[in-house]
């Protein structure tokens, strides 16, 4: 086997790992897998006779990758963004997909993305790699141009951002399907104090309309908010469909077929804690529902 050969069959077995990795530092299937494509040419180009951990290596090259592509992005943004929900992994309800189990082996809710958006990319770097992948602070620290202790200090503020913004959901799905099925039928009776019960008091909505639905782009804070806007919607009741949405309890909403809304749910204590909305028809047009179907 040549060492062409030995680099294609290293990163095809790698391959779930890195693009887990990418997924977690873009929040993007898409990019996830231009980011592989980009670092394969690189492995290609490389020298790696003084290579020792492929796996090691192959999620470093992959990791600079996703650096350099938040970089870019961040420098192309004139203004934040108010409200960006990350691209959602759909699964069927009953969580049998392999391939999507993968992905989301840690169960990387959009609550917990949507949180990694507001990070700078040393941060989220930092954070990804040594809190979710257990990549040492000494291979880090060379990737941003910092120390270990500097990447250490980095990953512990992106901890604290985390901890407090996108609380760990309920590690039971049954549990969570429950809540959200209660949500869904406290909606559709228009039942406001059923509503309000099955919220936290600080819970929050995200809402991400894209450039296409800018008046979908919004945020909701606290129960009564959230269940007020519930009670304006309900008329779309019907055409909810169950789904996991990044490995936890959600919805899909397809009138007459057609993807309208993802919306992700946090149930933590047995309160649903935040609603991640996904409407901007663009990036939905771009979903792999196919999961669904099978």
């Amino acid at each position: 086997m040549d060492e062409r050969e030995w680099l294609t069959e290293q990163f095809a077995e790698h391959r779930p790992r890195l693009r887990a990795v990418a997924y977690r530092m873009l929040g993007s299937v898409t990019e996830a897998d231009d980011a592989l494509q980009d670092a394969w040419l690189r492995v290609g180009r490389a020298d790696t006779d003084a290579v020792d951990n492929v796996g090691g290596w192959l999620t470093t090259v992959v990791a600079r990758v996703c650096l350099n592509m938040l970089r870019s992005r961040a420098a192309r943004r004139e203004q934040p963004l108010d409200t960006h929900v990350p691209d959602p992994i759909i699964s069927r309800d009953d969580g049998a997909d392999p391939e999507t189990g993968a992905l989301l082996a840690d169960s990387v809710g959009l609550a917990l993305l949507v949180v990694l958006e507001t990070l700078t990319p040393a941060e989220r770097l930092a954070f990804v790699l040594h809190d979710m992948f257990a990549v040492p602070f000494d291979a880090i620290a060379p990737m941003i141009e910092r120390t270990p202790a500097a990447a250490r200090q980095l990953a512990s503020r992106a901890r604290r951002r985390v901890r407090g913004q996108a609380p760990a959901p309920d590690p039971d799905i049954a549990r969570q399907r429950v809540v959200v099925d209660a949500f869904f039928a406290a909606a559709r009776a228009g039942d406001f104090d059923a509503l309000v019960a099955v919220l936290a008091p600080d819970a929050v909505l995200r809402s991400d309309g894209g450039p296409k639905r800018p008046r979908l782009s919004f945020v909701l804070d606290g129960a009564k908010a959230i269940a007020g806007s519930a009670l304006t919607t309900r008329a779309l009741s019907p055409f909810v469909r169950p789904a996991l949405v990044n490995g936890a309890a959600g919805v899909v909403v397809m009138p007459r077929g057609k993807l309208m809304v993802v919306m992700a749910f946090t149930v933590s204590d047995g309160r649903i804690v935040a609603i991640d909305v996904l409407a901007d028809p663009e990036r939905l047009a771009t979903l792999d529902l196919s999961a669904l179907d099978s």
